[in-house]
């Protein structure tokens, strides 16, 4: 005996819900409200049958309502009433990479900021090249060794070559080889690796995957890390002195701040306070132009005397105090600065910070004392108990007398 459903029959192996709308009602809605349910098992398709009758009941109760209203006979008829919409139940593993990939991504792009989110998409974008039509279930040991092999004879500048426009995983590795001969990092080749796996150990916990098909895989060559070099007192004199009519009064503040870039770009006039006869402050924290590094990169800094003329002279008394930067511009600009002074070759924006925390640490200042102008996690114990959690920090006095040690290079010409 085959089962029944009321206002449901089978096709084709797949239950169908259809409902007759009232006569009176079918000038608005239709002849009926029809969805396919998505599943041959009958149980199932019973529970969505009862949701199903409850949103036909609740739209023919609106349509009545609008249509005992005069105002219908001028106006459109709009009833605003979801419809559930039933998905086809898939096996484990059946959905392809590049599905699921556009789903991880959309879900990432809610809580990563944009450069970090922009480097896990440039991660994805290489393994959906590459695997995005394979299913998921498919993924295996050999299938993740070949894209480390790839992945290990990109060059850093492939994008940028015309013809990689669109190119796959496998095709851009060649172009690297082809153009540059040059290939990532260490560093590099494990930070994309560590995205892709923390895709699939996210594709577990989600139910598309029942293990990481390439837990246990990594990059063999060890990384080094090639950082940025300090700005010298030549270099300082050098960006102060070209006067650039984007990045001198940034520059300024970074220099003598220790501030991220970030932070500056997002500063405010009414983040500027007086405290007496200590002058002038800057509270660094969160605000609608920008969130900040860490907890601890909130802070309260005292302004340089350089930076107070600066306020006075230059920047605008309300709303951003550097309205036309962000942190994109800084470092095209920043980049254009080294293009035409060679003698800025290897450092990067972020150098000012580097040259303020030098001059700290020549001055003697103890290393928690400049974490705290800086914005680091505490440095002040190796546990981070006796100061990190009972300390109240170091007093304004001890900071404007930090600052007030700083000296620009003699060669600056303010």
């Amino acid at each position: 005996m085959s089962t029944q459903i009321k206002y449901a029959y089978r096709r084709h192996n797949t239950w169908i819900y259809r409902r007759t709308y009232p006569v009176q009602l079918q000038e608005i809605l239709g002849s009926s409200l029809k969805r396919s349910l998505h599943t041959a098992d009958a149980k199932v398709a019973a529970k969505r049958v009862v949701e199903l009758n409850t949103t036909f009941d609740a739209i023919v109760q609106e349509a009545e309502a609008q249509i005992a209203n005069p105002e219908h006979l001028t106006a459109p008829a709009h009833i605003a009433i979801a419809v559930p919409r039933y998905q086809r139940a898939r096996l484990l593993g059946e959905e392809q990479v590049q599905e699921v990939a556009a789903v991880y991504l959309a879900e990432v792009s809610n809580r990563l900021r944009p450069g970090s989110y922009k480097s896990v998409r440039f991660a994805l974008d290489l393994l959906t090249s590459h695997l995005g039509e394979h299913k998921l279930g498919d993924l295996n040991g050999t299938l993740g060794k070949e894209v480390l092999g790839y992945v290990a004879r990109l060059s850093p500048n492939i994008r940028k070559y015309s013809d990689a426009q669109g190119a796959s995983l496998a095709e851009l590795a060649a172009l690297s080889e082809e153009h540059e001969g040059v290939s990532l990092t260490a560093q590099t080749q494990r930070r994309i690796w560590r995205q892709l796996q923390q895709f699939l150990d996210w594709c577990v916990r989600a139910g598309h995957l029942e293990t990481n098909p390439w837990d246990g895989l990594q990059v063999k060559e060890r990384p080094e890390v090639r950082s940025h070099r300090v700005l010298t007192d030549a270099q300082v004199s050098l960006l102060l002195n070209a006067n650039d009519r984007v990045l001198h009064s940034a520059l300024l503040f970074c220099l003598l701040t220790g501030m991220r870039s970030g932070e500056a770009c997002g500063l405010l006039a009414e983040d500027i306070s007086t405290k007496g006869n200590l002058g002038r402050f800057v509270q660094i924290m969160p605000n609608h132009l920008r969130p900040l590094k860490s907890k601890a990169a909130e802070r309260v800094v005292p302004l340089h005397p350089v930076l107070e003329q600066l306020l006075d002279q230059r920047l605008p008394s309300t709303g951003r105090l550097f309205p036309s930067l962000t942190v994109d511009r800084v470092v095209k600009r920043y980049a254009y600065l080294r293009s035409v002074h060679r003698e800025l070759h290897s450092t990067v924006f972020h150098s000012t910070r580097k040259w303020f925390i030098t001059q700290c640490e020549r001055t003697g200042v103890p290393e928690h004392f400049t974490a705290s102008l800086v914005g680091h996690q505490s440095a002040r114990s190796e546990n981070k108990l006796t100061y990190g959690l009972y300390s109240a920090g170091i007093s304004d006095t001890q900071k404007r007398e930090i600052i007030d040690q700083i000296r620009l290079p003699q060669e600056v010409l303010l």
